[in-house]
């Protein structure tokens, strides 16, 4: 397996930089298996193309404009995340888009993409998120946890639940 677990936003907004906590969240809470690489893609753009391409999976964590209310999940797969991310929410998302088009012009595209979201609060200047979307991590998470497992990954949860090594 060759499965890339991104978290992607700005930490400095809030819930924008909601994909960067999971994935910290995630760190610390389980053993990374082999065959899976986790990532704070942060605001990275272009720089992250070294790391998603020919990947076999590549999930996507990021904060999501749906018009649904804060708070509300969602999961995208296939072609629907590249169209997905044309729509951004912030800059660092039209980097992503960036990202995926040269993969596919380079033929490094990866092969299955999903799209785990959640709709932001607030994207005010701050380094927490809300108290509505933190309370929201472990859901995000188990949607991590479903998706690995579906491709053959299981992630064994830390004794402590903290990754300190």
């Amino acid at each position: 397996m060759n499965t890339l677990l991104l978290g992607v936003g700005n930490i400095l907004l809030q819930d924008e930089g909601v994909g960067v906590r999971v994935v910290e969240e995630f760190q610390r809470r389980y053993l990374i298996p082999e065959g899976l690489d986790v990532l704070d893609g942060g605001t990275s753009g272009i720089d992250l193309l070294h790391h998603i391409a020919n990947r076999e999976h590549l999930i996507i964590v990021d904060a999501v404009k749906t018009g649904d209310p804060p708070g509300t999940v969602i999961r995208l797969g296939g072609d629907k995340v590249p169209a997905f991310f044309r729509q951004k929410i912030t800059p660092h998302q039209l980097g992503i888009s960036d990202v995926l088009a040269v993969a596919t012009l380079r033929d490094e595209h990866p092969k299955n993409i999903v799209l785990i979201g959640i709709v932001p609060l607030t994207m005010e200047t701050g380094l927490e998120l809300s108290t509505a979307i933190a309370a929201k991590l472990d859901t995000l998470i188990d949607r991590v946890l479903e998706e690995l497992e579906a491709r053959g990954l299981a992630p064994e949860p830390i004794a402590n639940g903290d990754a300190a090594a």
